[in-house]
């Protein structure tokens, strides 16, 4: 009942800079609370920001904050992260996702999130 799309990834050198976006089906995307996971070959998928069903609270692992940025647009059915000072490990495919139950502690836990967009591939340069 919700399709996800990502774009904006690409390649960029270390140091620069790149903004993912989401688009999200549906007329309820404010019931849902939105996150970034990334996933680099050879390795487990892992979580990267959340951000709450109104935009009011967010949360981010250790390795992106400070540099990444997660702000949603209820009104156009779009959740964005904005990702600053890049590193070679910042490489991975980025996954967006959906969940209409996730609350407190497991913003981290991909088993919380119902719905997944296809990927978008972020490549940085050493």
């Amino acid at each position: 009942q919700v399709q996800l799309v990502e774009s904006g990834g690409g390649l960029v050198q270390a140091g620069g800079s790149l903004r993912l976006s989401c688009a999200a089906s549906g007329r309820t995307f404010s019931s849902y609370a939105m996150a970034w996971f990334r996933q680099a070959p050879g390795k487990e998928r892992e979580f990267v920001a959340a951000i709450s069903r109104s935009g009011g609270s967010t949360y981010y692992a250790a390795s992106v904050k400070g540099r990444f940025t997660i702000t949603r647009d209820n009104a156009k059915n779009t959740v964005y992260l904005q990702m600053n000072s890049l590193k070679p490990e910042d490489t991975a495919v980025y996954y967006c996702a959906a969940s209409f139950r996730v609350y407190g502690s497991r913003w981290t836990v991909p088993d919380e999130y119902d719905y997944w967009g296809q990927g978008t591939q972020v490549t940085v340069s050493s």
